[in-house]
C-alpha cells in the first residue's frame, strides 16, 4: 500500500469498528425497553424491525449515491446520519417516547447502511487491486471486535443502570415514582449513543479535511428491470437470497432474545446475563478463523451445509432443554453463524458477470430478514414461552441447510449481459 494511502485506510477502517459497536449494542435494546417500559416480547422486537428496515431500505439509495458522487461523499454521508440518528437518543430520552427511539435507530441505521455500502469498495479501492481481498479482510476483522466492545458498553453503562424493580412492582408505582425511575433508566441508554455521536462529529471532520482518495464507482450504469429479470432467472441467484434472508433471521432472532433466555432460565438481571451474550460474541468472532481453516480441506457449500445442521441441532436443544445445558447451548449456535453471511453471499452471486452489483446488493437487502423475523418470534414468545419462540430460527437454520445442500449446488450460470 502506498503511504498516501495508509491514513485514510486507517479511518475507513475505524467505520467497521464503530458500526460493529452500533449493531450488537442494539440488540441488547430489546431487554432494555422489555423492562423499562413493561413491554411484550413483540413490542420490543420493533427495535430490529427499524433497525434492519432501514437497512433494508438504504441499500439501493446508497449504491446510487456513491455512483454519482465519490466514495468519500458516501462516507460523510453515512457518518452524518449514524452521528444525526445517535444524537436523536438524548431529546429522546427527554421525551421518554419509545416512537422518538425507534426514528432515532431508523436514522442511525440509514447511516451504516451507507457506510457499509460504500466501505467495502473504498477499501478496495486503496491499492493495488491484487491485494483489495487482503485489505478488505484486514479492515473487516475490525468489525467482531467493536461488536464486542458494543456489548460491553451497554453493560457497563446500560444493563448495570437499570432499577431493580419488576413489571410488577412497577405497576404498583405511582406515575411520579415510575416517571422518575424511567427517565433515569433511559439517561443511562442515552449516554452511549450520544457518547458515540461524539466520536463520530470528530471523525467526520478529520475525513472531511483529510486527502482521501477520489476513488469512485465507474462502472456501467445500473439498469434495475433488466437486470432484475434476468437475475430472478436464476436458480441459485433466487435460492442464495432466499437462503440470505433466513440465515439474519437465524441471527438477529438468536441474538435478540439471547439476554431474555438466560435470564428467564438462569434467574439472572440483564447485566449478569449479557455476559451469555459477550461469550456468544467471542465465540462468534473465534469461529471465523476456524471456518477459514476447514476452507482448505472442505468445499464451502458442505461447510455451510454442515453449520447450519449443528445450529439447529443446538436451537433444538434451547427449544426444549433447561438450565446450563440449554445456555450453553444456545451460546454454541452463534460458532455456526459466523460462516453464513459471507457463504451465502458468495455462493449467490457467482457467475453473474456485470450483473453481480445489482446481484449483490439484493443479497444485501435480505438483510430484512433480521427486521422480519425477531418481529415473528417476539409475537409467539407472547403467545407461548420464550424456549418455544426459538422454533423461528430453527425454520430459518433448516432453510440454510436446504440451499447448502441443493439451492447452492446448482451450477452457476452467468448471467445473459445487457445488450
Amino acid at each position: 500500500m502506498k503511504k498516501k494511502y495508509i491514513l485514510p485506510f486507517i479511518l475507513v477502517t475505524s467505520l467497521f469498528f464503530l458500526w460493529g459497536i452500533a449493531n450488537n449494542m442494539t440488540d441488547t435494546l430489546l431487554a432494555v425497553f422489555k423492562k423499562v417500559m413493561s413491554m411484550t416480547d413483540f413490542q420490543t422486537s420493533w427495535i430490529q424491525v427499524a433497525f434492519y428496515g432501514a437497512y433494508f431500505c438504504s441499500a439501493i439509495p446508497a449504491a446510487l449515491y456513491i455512483k454519482k458522487y465519490t466514495y468519500k461523499s458516501g462516507v460523510l454521508l453515512g457518518l452524518g446520519l449514524f452521528a444525526f440518528g445517535s444524537l436523536m437518543f438524548y431529546p429522546a430520552s427527554f421525551t421518554m417516547s419509545y416512537g422518538h427511539f425507534l426514528a432515532s435507530l431508523f436514522i442511525l441505521a440509514s447511516g451504516l447502511s451507507i457506510l457499509e455500502t460504500t466501505a467495502n469498495p473504498y477499501i478496495i479501492a486503496m491499492g493495488p487491486p491484487e491485494t483489495g481481498t487482503y485489505r478488505l479482510n484486514l479492515a473487516q476483522s475490525f468489525n467482531p471486535i467493536g461488536s464486542i466492545t458494543g456489548v460491553l458498553l451497554s453493560k457497563v453503562f446500560i444493563l448495570s443502570h437499570l432499577n431493580a424493580a419488576t413489571k410488577e412492582e412497577r405497576a404498583q408505582m405511582s406515575a411520579e415514582q415510575l416517571d422518575a425511575i424511567q427517565s433515569e433508566e433511559l439517561s443511562a441508554v442515552m449516554g452511549p449513543y450520544v457518547g458515540v455521536a461524539v466520536v463520530l462529529l470528530v471523525l467526520w471532520v478529520i475525513i472531511k479535511f483529510t486527502n482521501m482518495p477520489k476513488a469512485s464507482d465507474a462502472g456501467p450504469d445500473l439498469n434495475f428491470i433488466p437486470t432484475f429479470k434476468r437475475l430472478i432467472k436464476i436458480p441459485h441467484y433466487v435460492w442464495g437470497v432466499v437462503a440470505q434472508f433466513f440465515y439474519l433471521g437465524a441471527q438477529l432472532g438468536t441474538w435478540s432474545f439471547t439476554i431474555r433466555y438466560v435470564m428467564s432460565e438462569l434467574n439472572l438481571n440483564e447485566d449478569d446475563a449479557s455476559n451469555y451474550y459477550l461469550a456468544a460474541l467471542f465465540l462468534f468472532t473465534a469461529s471465523r478463523f476456524v471456518f477459514t481453516f476447514l476452507m482448505r480441506f472442505i468445499s464451502a457449500r458442505k461447510l455451510l451445509m454442515m453449520a447450519a445442521i449443528f445450529g439447529a441441532l443446538c436451537t433444538t436443544i434451547v427449544i426444549f432443554g433447561h438450565g446450563y445445558i440449554a445456555v450453553y447451548a444456545l451460546v454454541s449456535v452463534s460458532f455456526s453463524l459466523s460462516l453464513m453471511f459471507p457463504t451465502i453471499f458468495g455462493l449467490a452471486v457467482r457467475g453473474l458477470g456485470d450483473d453481480t452489483k445489482i446481484g449483490g446488493a439484493g443479497v444485501i437487502m435480505a438483510i430484512l430478514g433480521g427486521a422480519v423475523f425477531p418481529l415473528i418470534q417476539g409475537l409467539v414468545s407472547d403467545a407461548t414461552n420464550i424456549h418455544f419462540s426459538f422454533a423461528i430460527p430453527l425454520v430459518c437454520f433448516i432453510v440454510v441447510v436446504v440451499f447448502g445442500a441443493t439451492g447452492a449446488k446448482l451450477e452457476p450460470q452467468t448471467a445473459p449481459q445487457q445488450e
